[in-house]
């Protein structure tokens, strides 16, 4: 974990009191326009994917300043920011995770801001400013809730199970039908789908559910709760040495348990993936 609060050394606690700080202000930011979202225009970034006002402002303010708390370090953010560092250590910031959910008037979105550092998360904060929860912890720092030490993840209990699943539009209908069937019929365990990854994290560093899956997240989807999750004794199957920061992610986080009965699922949808990039290749030099 880094150490550096402007080039001098200061305790962790300083640090993650200072992101938190900037995760509530910047949610506050978040939460003026949820209470008048019906009149926040929208623009489309794509099927199911929009972008509002709120979310340039918020990501605009995290970018200074993180930028003001941290100049040395690299900033990358969904809306299109991107500021290089020298220090090695890069904050990847999403604004409004969730923004389907603010733009219909949904509690169900969250500010996140996670720490990219030697090529892993290391740090992360999730403020979900209309459920008032805030979330902090990483690899080498306790995860706590709304200031309070959190328990571990509880263990798994199949006869008792549930899951948070998240879907990218752009994924191809035979591997979502493919996720329901497994979750369904292999494991026989529920699932929910909230829309926002931030706060599917949130559920399962919460003890709400056991796990999520996820077929299409980006890496801002999940970089500041996979270090919230590990910090409580979750992992995730994501081999970050391979993986780009724009890159769509097919994966599961939650407890060692969780994963090694997801993993012939995520093992099939991978098979897909790769088949169907293969068939691109070819179709794209013919």
């Amino acid at each position: 974990m880094p150490s550096d609060l402007n080039g001098s050394t200061a305790p962790q606690s300083e640090m993650v009191a200072r992101i938190e700080a900037i995760a509530r202000q910047a949610g506050e930011i978040a939460l003026s326009h949820f209470r008048s979202a019906a009149s926040s225009p929208v623009e489309e970034k794509g099927h199911l994917d929009l972008v509002t006002r709120a979310d340039r402002e918020v990501e605009a303010f995290l970018v200074e300043r993180l930028r003001e708390a941290f100049p040395e370090d690299g900033v990358y953010g969904e809306e299109g920011g991107d500021v290089s560092g020298t220090s090695g250590r890069t904050w990847i910031i999403d604004p409004i995770d969730g923004t389907f959910n603010f733009v219909r008037g949904g509690q169900n979105w969250a500010v996140s801001i996670g720490l990219f550092e030697t090529r892993r998360p290391v740090f992360g904060v999730i403020f979900s400013p209309a459920r008032d929860l805030m979330l902090a912890g990483g690899v080498e720092i306790p995860a706590r809730l709304n200031g309070k030490a959190m328990p571990a993840l509880p263990n798994f209990n199949l006869s008792q199970g549930s899951t948070g699943i998240g879907v990218h539009p752009s994924i191809a209908t035979e591997d979502r039908l493919e996720l329901i069937r497994f979750i369904s019929d292999e494991l026989r365990i529920t699932f929910r789908c909230n829309g926002s990854s931030a706060v599917s994290i949130v559920e399962v560093a919460m003890g709400e559910t056991d796990g999520y899956v996820a077929l299409g997240d980006s890496t801002w989807d999940v970089m500041a709760g996979l270090p919230i999750l590990a910090s409580l004794g979750g992992s995730d199957t994501i081999d970050w040495d391979r993986t780009a920061l724009q890159d769509k992610l097919r994966f599961a986080c939650g407890t060692e348990a969780f994963l090694s009965k997801v993993e012939p699922l995520l093992q099939s949808v991978a098979q897909t993936a790769t088949t169907i990039m293969t068939g691109q290749d070819a179709h794209g030099s013919s």
